[in-house]
């Protein structure tokens, strides 16, 4: 008897780290990238957001949540959320309608291969969550707020 309730003990214990295993942002192994309800669940827990594109030696820093040309006259580059860390948001760069996760294997990546862009937050007077810990709602605004996970919207200023 005591053996049968250690087994089911452990049992218990792998089924909850099995859970848990996967990080924010990424699909649970019942939900892969890409597999049903993955764009449905990308696009309730990620924002999207628009970046000036004109490369490393601009110094613009131009962020929106709507598409259109930045400060320095380019269009911006679009993408969305995929976690937050600290002011920084993290961003899938395939598109903002993309359903993409980070990749599980190599953080500098989505799940479809291409880098993710960090963007500093800061100054942009954008609110976002930052609940840190396995939170991944992703919630980006121009307006304060609460984030879907129900916290307040934070402004890194």
């Amino acid at each position: 008897m005591k053996r049968f309730a250690a087994v089911l003990v452990l049992v218990a214990a792998a089924l909850v780290i099995a859970a848990c295993a996967h990080g924010p942002g990424q699909p649970c192994a019942s939900c892969p990238a890409g597999g049903p309800g993955a764009a449905q669940k990308a696009a309730q827990s990620s924002a999207a957001i628009y970046w000036c594109n004109c490369g490393p030696e601009c110094t613009c820093n131009s962020v929106s949540l709507k598409p259109g040309k930045c400060s320095c006259g380019k269009e911006m580059a679009g993408g969305h959320v995929v976690f937050t860390e600290g002011n920084t948001a993290l961003v899938c760069t395939c598109g903002p309608g993309c359903s993409c996760v980070i990749d599980a294997n190599d953080k500098t990546k989505c799940g479809c291969g291409k880098p993710v862009k960090r963007i500093d937050l800061k100054g942009t007077g954008l609110y976002f969550c930052n609940c840190g810990g396995s939170c991944g709602c992703n919630t980006v605004s121009d307006k304060p707020g609460t984030c879907k996970c129900g916290m307040p919207l934070n402004q890194a200023k």
